[in-house]
């Protein structure tokens, strides 16, 4: 894996740079940019236009048809793993740059991905368009699907995350704006029984973790909002600890990620963009990906980030136009977040 290297941004003490190579050993300088555009066929809401920008780089394509890239993970050998909604199918990105498939869901597609610290890779799964769906875990070839949320539970995953204990919070993608019927779920580790931790929203979608595990991150998709979750034990709200945190402007929000030090990257689904928040939930940054305002790139969903460089992996993909599904590079703020599946299977 190409180490970049950071430059400053246009605010004091932090950076935030774009960062890529097309092979593993060429690299390629960050682009700060001096604003983020009004125009062009995704222009920056105004509330955000002015947040420092920088431009995201290409790494590799996936696809040159009309489809779109979900739910990236890295695992400990620094392959990228992530998924094809619409084309059913798990995939994996070497550090190379090599693509190959790991698993094909058929006509299902699925979306979120969370890799537990044994090796295995969760999968959420949605089927029948979007009516009903199902977690799954893997190996990490891909071989020996296990069960673990039924599709007879009648929900409908998205996105997951595993807390330090193994235990999972996903979000069920039900419902529309007008009638929010989805929520989020924590299922106990080992596969224990399923509760609700936060009912009633519209189309859950991406889900994330505080490095301190106290607080719960979540999107709202139908209805554009980032909610914060202060948690008094797995799975459990404290009392008065559930805030929406920020209404987005424009096409919805999609998945995030946090880093080591708290930040969260919000993917934003049809503006070919990713939001950068404080640990307080107060926007602070942007990264774009280039050729959005000429329309390309539109379907930025989620992105990861290696926890031992602060390297974002963003991925998009195109429904409507020719730019295909892409991996982009960035500068993130601070290295990734350690999460469970770079921990010891010894730890507690």
């Amino acid at each position: 894996m190409t180490r970049l290297s950071a430059l400053p941004l246009l605010v004091a003490a932090m950076t935030l740079g774009g960062c890529v190579s097309d092979g593993p050993s060429q690299s390629v300088a960050n682009t700060p940019l001096a604003g983020a555009s009004a125009s062009g066929a995704a222009p920056i809401p105004l509330a955000e236009r002015a947040l420092p920008a920088t431009l995201a780089e290409h790494w590799i394509t996936v696809s040159e048809g009309k489809t779109l890239l979900e739910g990236p993970s890295l695992d400990r050998q620094g392959n990228l793993i992530f998924t094809d909604p619409f084309g059913g199918k798990l995939l994996r990105a070497s550090p190379d740059g090599n693509v190959t498939t790991l698993h094909d869901f058929g006509k299902d597609g699925p979306g979120g991905t969370a890799i537990h610290r044994d090796g295995r890779i969760f999968v959420a799964v949605t089927a029948d368009h979007f009516t009903r769906g199902y977690i799954v875990a893997l190996q990490p070839d891909g071989s020996q699907p296990e069960m673990i949320v039924p599709p007879e539970r009648g929900l409908v995953p998205n996105d997951l995350v595993f807390d330090e204990q193994g235990g999972i919070y996903f979000t069920d993608f039900r419902g529309s704006s007008t009638e929010p019927s989805g929520g989020v779920y924590y299922v106990a580790p080992g596969g224990g029984e399923i509760t609700t931790v936060l009912p009633d929203i519209a189309r859950g979608n991406g889900v994330a973790m505080s490095p301190d595990g106290k607080t719960l991150w979540v999107i709202e998709y139908s209805k554009s909002r980032l909610h914060r979750i202060d948690l008094q034990a797995p799975g459990r709200p404290a009392a008065n600890g559930t805030q929406v945190a920020y209404h987005f402007a424009g096409p919805p929000p999609d998945s995030m990620r946090v880093d080591s030090a708290g930040h969260l990257y919000v993917a934003l689904n049809g503006q070919a963009r990713v939001l950068v928040f404080a640990d307080n939930g107060v926007p602070i940054a942007q990264i774009l990906l280039p050729g959005r305002e000429q329309g390309r790139h539109p379907a930025t969903t989620n992105l990861a980030i290696a926890p031992d460089e602060a390297t974002a992996y963003i991925v998009s993909g195109d429904r409507k136009g020719d730019s295909g599904a892409n991996i982009f590079r960035a500068r993130a703020l601070a290295p990734g977040l350690e999460l469970f599946s770079h921990r010891p299977v010894s730890a507690r």
